[in-house]
């Protein structure tokens, strides 16, 4: 079993659902669409595959912005936040629903 504490979170909360662990693009090719491309992937696998909701989650502290906007703008919408890691990092939790 997976024991992440995000995943763990997510668990707790849907019965069914795909979860992104990380998604990391190289600083020499960002904004070139590669992240874009493989969640629009993911969305249409997910979606023939009877999913109905993709998770992520994003650092709170450290914060990413870059990377809350990135998934505000593909239609994530946050639904939770924790603090992990004995108080060392804070996490934004995402979903996103898609035609199932």
């Amino acid at each position: 079993s997976y024991d992440s504490p995000n995943f763990l979170w997510f668990r707790e909360r849907y019965p069914r659902f795909v979860y992104v662990d990380r998604v990391v693009v190289d600083s020499k090719t960002r904004g070139r669409g590669h992240a874009r491309r493989l969640y629009e992937d993911l969305f249409e696998q997910a979606s023939r595959a009877g999913q109905a909701i993709v998770t992520c989650e994003v650092n709170a502290e450290p914060p990413n912005p870059a990377s809350d906007a990135f998934h505000t703008a593909l239609g994530f919408v946050e639904v939770g936040d924790a603090v992990i890691h004995g108080g060392k990092k804070a996490v934004r939790y995402y979903a996103r629903r898609i035609a199932g």
